[in-house]
C-alpha cells in the first residue's frame, strides 16, 4: 500500500475515533464514509492535476 493513501486513512480513523466517542455507531460510520470519499477526491484532483 501506498503511504500516500494510508496515513490519511489513518490520521481520519484516530480523529473519527477522538472525537466519536460520544456518537453512535450509525453516526460514526456515516462520519468515517463521508471522511473516505473526501479522501479518495482530494486524491484523484491531486493526481489529475499532474
Amino acid at each position: 500500500m501506498r503511504p500516500d493513501i494510508v496515513i490519511p486513512v489513518l490520521m481520519s480513523c484516530a480523529l473519527l475515533w477522538w472525537i466519536g466517542r460520544g456518537m453512535g455507531w450509525t453516526t460514526r460510520l456515516l462520519v468515517a464514509a463521508i471522511t473516505l470519499v473526501l479522501i479518495v477526491a482530494i486524491l484523484l484532483v491531486e493526481r489529475s492535476l499532474q
